[in-house]
């Protein structure tokens, strides 16, 4: 049996000490790698959801049946499902050639391929259910490329690295949603929908290209040859597929603060991001200042925010960037606080969404780098695949207090609320501080 074991606690020093040298890993070739894939997952994301409900809007399709075709989501919250057989089971030829981690990638890039194409062939007017289905069938598709990825990731980075890989699947990620959202929608201006379609399952040839050009993770490899050697029956798969990762995780020390820490983290952040468009309109800003703002500015501003989160990560370590990130993010909703007493005021618009999206990708960029290190390598994308659908779950059960906040305290004390909801967050913090950061083996 090989074992890697590696405990390292919060308060621990990085293990580079400089600036430079925290920067110069974002050119790091399996960086680049990360950010190809990073593109190929953000991709599909639109393509079944916001750039489709455009597409069918234009046809004439009725809002109820393009609101309905929202349960296609439904993948992407339930994805830990079958993230434990990504983990562990082997594919026929493709893990033979490729790997664990690559041979899964690249099998299912193949049949996302095809149901992009597919899902642009349909007919809105004539063969809604086909549109719907095929819908599914993408997102069921990304959601399992996203376990993969993640997974991937996790496994070819050290503990130290994670914010950096954080940072270029960000990226990439917010690259392959502005290609899939607003370069499509654009494109309906001069060529089909089935032409647009088929274009973006091409690009999916960009992650496809990362896969063949990565190295298998060495956890990966050992994963693979140890499945290979064993002869094991269905109990014994089922318990290291399911049980083992969650004994894994459950049994690990401060396991309930864990689980209370990234429910809250990004708690305050939550509640006021779900009220911002309401906000904008409600006190006069137009579509096109909304736009110009939030949709350019503020995503270059979220990517400049992520990279520093990564750099941030090499160079003072897990813990330091999430406080860093955590005390940005609710001091920054003061200033929509500020900006709602000020009323219509573009320059302080651009202050308060450009200082706000910066703060959400630092804290981003730390916090995926804190649930990356939770994870064994040996269960990688199984309790990555729990841990981010236990944040999007908090994010979305406690968004829905957002409505009722808003109308009871107005926009200003609104703000000031969310600055104070954020609070228990950064406490849980400090009190995690005394507890191991991750816990990498594999066996």
């Amino acid at each position: 049996m090989i074992v890697r074991q590696r405990v390292e606690r919060m308060t621990e020093q990085p293990r580079h000490k400089g600036w430079r040298a925290a920067l110069a890993l974002y050119g790091d070739r399996r960086m680049l790698v990360i950010l190809l894939m990073g593109f190929s997952s953000g991709l599909p994301l639109l393509l079944g959801f916001s750039t489709l409900s455009y597409w069918l809007s234009k046809e004439g399709v009725s809002l109820t049946a393009i609101g309905g075709l929202l349960a296609a989501s439904a993948p992407y919250s339930v994805k830990f499902l079958w993230a434990p057989l990504i983990d562990q089971a082997r594919l026929p030829v493709f893990t033979t050639l490729f790997g664990q981690r690559r041979g899964w990638m690249l099998a299912i890039q193949i049949f996302l391929v095809a149901a992009i194409a597919a899902l642009g062939f349909g007919d809105p007017r004539e063969s809604i259910a086909y549109i719907a289905a095929l819908a599914l069938v993408v997102a069921f598709l990304s959601a399992s490329q996203d376990i993969v990825i993640d997974a991937y990731r996790i496994d070819i980075l050290e503990d130290h690295e994670q914010g950096a890989g954080a940072a270029m699947t960000q990226t990439g990620y917010r690259l392959g949603l502005l290609v899939a959202g607003a370069g499509a929608i654009a494109l309906a201006d001069f060529i089909s929908w089935s032409l647009i379609y088929a274009l973006m399952a091409s690009l999916v040839g960009i992650g496809m290209v990362a896969a063949l050009i990565a190295p298998e993770p060495p956890a990966a490899k050992h994963r693979t040859a140890t499945s290979a050697a064993e002869a094991a029956g269905l109990r014994a798969t089922l318990h290291r597929a399911v049980v083992a990762p969650l004994t894994d995780l459950l049994g690990r020390r401060g396991i309930v603060w864990i689980v209370l820490f990234v429910l809250l983290y990004k708690y305050g952040d939550a509640i006021a991001g779900a009220m911002a468009n309401p906000f904008y309109f409600q006190i006069g800003f137009s579509g096109v200042e909304i736009a110009g703002v939030t949709k350019v500015f503020g995503v270059a501003a979220t990517l400049a925010g992520v990279f520093a989160g990564g750099a941030l990560v090499v160079r003072f370590g897990v813990w330091s960037a999430l406080v860093i990130g955590g005390v940005l993010q609710a001091a920054t909703n003061l200033l929509f606080a500020w900006l709602a007493a000020a009323g219509h005021d573009l320059t302080l618009l651009a202050v308060a969404v450009g200082a706000d999206n910066f703060a959400g990708g630092l804290g981003s960029a730390a916090f995926v780098a804190y649930l990356s290190g939770l994870c064994n390598v040996s269960f990688t994308g199984t309790q990555y695949a729990l841990l981010t659908s236990l944040m999007a779950f908090g994010r979305t059960l406690f968004a829905t207090a957002s409505g009722p906040l808003a109308e009871h305290l107005g926009w200003v004390g609104f703000f000031i609320a969310t600055t104070a909801i954020a609070v228990p967050g950064l406490v849980l913090l400090v009190w995690l501080r005394r507890y191991p950061l991750s816990v990498r083996s594999g066996n």
